[in-house]
């Protein structure tokens, strides 16, 4: 099965941009639903964007700033965020999907990579 590395996190200012990637090994990537998610220290895993063969969905909080994107060819998913504020200071895991469209809760995904730290100062 793939297995996911992410990596671009880092500490920026606010209003900032940082693009994320997820490189995924050992699978066919294209045939996965992809996602990103974040978790924040006590909060739960907070569903950020997906994407599937058929187009992808954000969530509220980030449309219009976030974009997920994705290079079939270099088997490597991508995050790009715009004006991040600090309450977006989390982790940002990277997570597949081997069966099923688009979803936004983190018990659907199989796979997920190790994470990357994202931090946003004010």
């Amino acid at each position: 099965q793939v297995q996911l590395v992410e990596s671009g996190g880092g500490l920026v200012q606010a209003g900032d941009s940082l693009r994320l990637s997820c490189a995924a090994s050992g699978g066919t990537f294209s045939s996965y639903t992809m996602g990103w998610f974040r978790q924040a220290p006590g909060k739960e895993r907070e569903f950020v964007a997906a994407i599937s063969w058929s187009g992808f969905t954000c969530a509220d909080s980030v449309e219009g700033r976030f974009t997920i994107s994705r290079d079939t060819a270099k088997n490597t998913l991508y995050l790009q965020m715009n004006s991040l504020e600090p309450d977006e200071t989390a982790v940002y895991y990277c997570a597949a999907r081997s069966r099923g469209a688009r979803a936004t809760t983190p018990s659907a995904y199989d796979i997920w990579g190790q994470g990357t730290q994202v931090t946003v100062s004010s």
